[in-house]
């Protein structure tokens, strides 16, 4: 079992807590960190080019002349990629772009090596006391960063139920990021240098990792 120390919000060591070794004590090939990352990223894009098909430019909803006899050349519609005006063949879309699939045991093992990563390298800080704040306070949660000399670095908050005046005092600092804990990611992970997570969240986050 590895052992962290929980922290209250005054930015006191109140103890100590220990991590599941199946989640927390995770290692994961460089290869596989990669590959999760790359389908994140292809997955997180959206896209904005847009051409008109034949069947989406207006118009051309009869044949143009007659099929034989006029000495022109055979065309069924205007709508045609031949014609000015008409539609582009091959262009970009926003319905072509392919996304990407990556199993869900090499999903939740890189993000277990990604927490892993945090944890030894004493960047995973477990708060007890973040259920009880009585009213949204970004002053409060300030100084509980300074005092642990994180008010510089990046940090990720990990929220979840009931800390909604966590969520509220955090969402004004510039370098803190608050996500869901359902919402995890891998590219959260590797972009934050600190995780910030609620002690009663620990529980939840390691059965959603296992």
């Amino acid at each position: 079992m590895s052992l962290v120390a929980t922290y209250n919000l005054d930015g006191a060591e109140s103890g100590s807590m220990e991590l599941s070794d199946a989640v927390f004590s995770e290692t994961a090939h460089a290869s596989l960190m990669y590959q999760a990352v790359r389908v994140a990223r292809i997955n997180e894009r959206q896209p904005v080019a847009h051409t008109k098909d034949r069947s989406e430019v207006r118009g051309g909803g009869r044949k143009p002349w007659a099929q034989k006899g006029t000495g022109r050349a055979r065309h069924g519609s205007i709508r045609s990629p031949l014609w000015k005006g008409g539609g582009v063949t091959f262009g970009p879309s926003t319905e072509s772009v392919t996304k990407r699939s990556i199993p869900a045991k090499m999903r939740k093992k890189a993000i277990r090596a990604a927490f892993s990563d945090h944890v030894r390298d004493g960047a995973f800080i477990v708060v007890d006391d973040l259920a009880a704040l009585p009213a949204p306070s970004t002053k409060k949660i300030t100084s509980f960063l300074k005092a642990l000399k994180l008010a510089s670095k990046k940090v990720l908050f990990i929220s979840d139920e009931g800390l909604e005046h966590a969520i509220l005092s955090v969402r004004n600092l510039p370098k803190v990021k608050a996500i869901r804990l359902e919402n995890v990611n891998i590219l959260d992970l590797l972009s934050f240098g600190t995780v910030m997570i609620g002690r009663d969240s620990v529980e939840k986050l390691t059965k959603q990792l296992s």
